[in-house]
């Protein structure tokens, strides 16, 4: 059986349009109450950014064999168990019956402070990542084959994401591939790394500029780290996981 993609980039640039344009009235509905979040914080407490994206995931757990399956996105029904905390809330999780088939995380940066917020969603990406996979080999999750855990990422093609930014480290030298790296290219190793270390079974980083509110357009940063990896990656999966089911 041929693995459904859902039309993935079609529905991919609709969700980056939802993306920019809930940002854009997030900010201006906290304008008119007079009450404005500091810097870019007004424009992502709609909660409703990445809204698109999550229904690009659920169709392709529906599409690839699993359409009975049960996909949570409601709050209180998106934690799961830690090892190194008790709870980690996730941004999606795909159960059939008691079994773990999916846990994503779907994330967004956006200038000026690309710096700060680089190093703050590298930590917790594999901070979230290490909890799950010792919870899960401690048994947390039953006795089950490992879950599908998937990271992606949206941020900001601009002149300060996609400028070289210099390592300034005292004692040691950093790795030689960041290098020089903006802040685009450092998303990209990251993701690279995070599959290469098992920690996620794919992540992905793809760039939209704000002009793409109109445009829906967005760039991969690599083939390995690109949307229709992850795309393909989760359909696998599914797939494989509705066989199992079979027998």
């Amino acid at each position: 059986m041929a693995l459904d993609l859902a039309d993935y980039d079609r529905r991919a640039r609709d969700a980056v349009r939802v993306f920019w344009k809930s940002r854009e009235q997030a900010r201006e509905k906290q304008a008119y109450t007079g009450l404005p979040d500091q810097g870019e914080r007004g424009s992502v407490t709609g909660g409703k950014n990445m809204d698109g994206f999550i229904d690009l995931v659920v169709d392709l757990v529906k599409a690839n064999g699993l359409p009975h399956a049960s996909i949570h996105q409601k709050v209180s029904l998106l934690t799961l168990p830690g090892y190194f905390r008790p709870t980690k809330r996730w941004d999606l999780l795909v159960l059939d019956e008691s079994h773990l088939v999916a846990a994503i995380e779907l994330k967004s940066q956006v200038g000026p402070s690309f710096g700060n917020n680089f190093n703050n969603r590298a930590e917790e990406a594999v901070g979230s990542a290490a909890d799950l996979w010792t919870a899960y080999r401690e048994g947390a999750f039953g006795d089950q084959a490992r879950p599908f855990v998937g990271w992606l990422i949206l941020v900001e093609d601009a002149p300060a994401s996609r400028r070289p930014v210099r390592c300034e480290t005292p004692h040691f030298p950093v790795f030689p591939a960041f290098e020089g790296a903006s802040y685009l290219k450092r998303y990209d190793l990251l993701c690279r790394r995070l599959v290469r270390e098992r920690l996620y079974t794919t992540a992905a980083v793809i760039s939209s500029p704000r002009s793409a509110a109109d445009t829906g357009e967005y760039r991969r940063q690599s083939e390995m780290t690109g949307l229709q990896t992850f795309v393909r990656s989760l359909a696998g999966h599914i797939a494989a996981e509705a066989a199992r089911e079979r027998g």
